[in-house]
């Protein structure tokens, strides 16, 4: 069924799909699954390049039988005060995670990422954030390390005068713009071998052609961000109450 476990036998359709370059999209189709299924399977069993069917099914295995036991009233209660099912968000949390690892976050990383994503507020407290990914605040610290520099989180002070680390609307814009500049000091450093080996020889054309590759990409980039930063500051047109269910959730996954 496709809302229940994979089985063995769909663990090693996954692997031969991965052999063959398959998409994620184009595995889960054959498999009848949802793409993010197939892309939370691949991304926490090591990967498309490490995937082993066996493996990752004794590694499922051996985590079911780790589970916590069922909580209590009380504590499921206030999970479910804000009147989200609470197993469905697990899942979408560990999905979003998957896909923000296969564009190139280490899985701690994207899961701080997700977990501020999902939180109404945009923001939280290291020592929030290691409460509730039940992680150490030194795994916490390295993690907003390099989101920092990727500009995909701020820092700020609360009236408590505690560092909270914020996603908010802007940060795409500015993450897009980083990104784009990344490009500058290849363009630079291709441009001086073009110097140094000679205009007129192949590996210097080789060097320049990278270089307006990436000076047109870079531009390119920049100028759209620069346009679409209306969108960001806009409310969207149709209300998120209009969205069928699921919906937003598999158009996220698959962008």
């Amino acid at each position: 069924m496709p809302g229940g476990r994979l089985s063995q036998q769909e663990r090693q359709q996954i692997a031969l799909g991965l052999a063959d370059s398959l998409p994620y999209a184009e595995i889960a189709r054959r498999l009848d699954r949802p793409t993010s299924t197939v892309t939370r399977e691949v991304m926490r069993n090591g990967g498309p390049t490490g995937y082993r069917a066996d493996l990752a099914h004794h590694a499922t295995e051996r985590r079911a039988h780790r589970r916590k036991p069922v909580p209590s009233r009380g504590a499921e209660a206030a999970r479910r005060s804000d009147g989200r099912d609470a197993q469905a968000v697990a899942d979408y949390e560990e999905a979003f995670t998957a896909v923000l690892m296969a564009s190139g976050l280490n899985r701690m990383g994207a899961r701080v990422l997700t977990r501020l994503f999902l939180t109404d507020s945009g923001s939280l407290t290291a020592s929030e954030l290691a409460q509730r990914l039940q992680v150490s605040p030194a795994s916490i610290s390295k993690a907003i390390t390099f989101l920092e520099s990727q500009s995909l989180v701020r820092r700020e002070r609360d009236e408590r005068r505690r560092d909270r680390y914020v996603v908010d609307d802007e940060l795409f814009y500015q993450a897009t713009i980083a990104s784009a500049r990344a490009n500058d000091h290849l363009v630079v450093i291709a441009r001086q071998g073009v110097a140094l080996l000679g205009a007129h020889t192949p590996a210097a054309a080789r060097l320049e052609n990278i270089a307006r590759f990436l000076d047109f990409i870079s531009e390119s980039i920049t100028r759209a961000a620069d346009q679409a930063r209306e969108v960001l500051r806009s409310r969207p047109s149709t209300a998120i109450s209009d969205v069928p269910p699921g919906h937003g959730d598999q158009a996220a996954i698959r962008s």
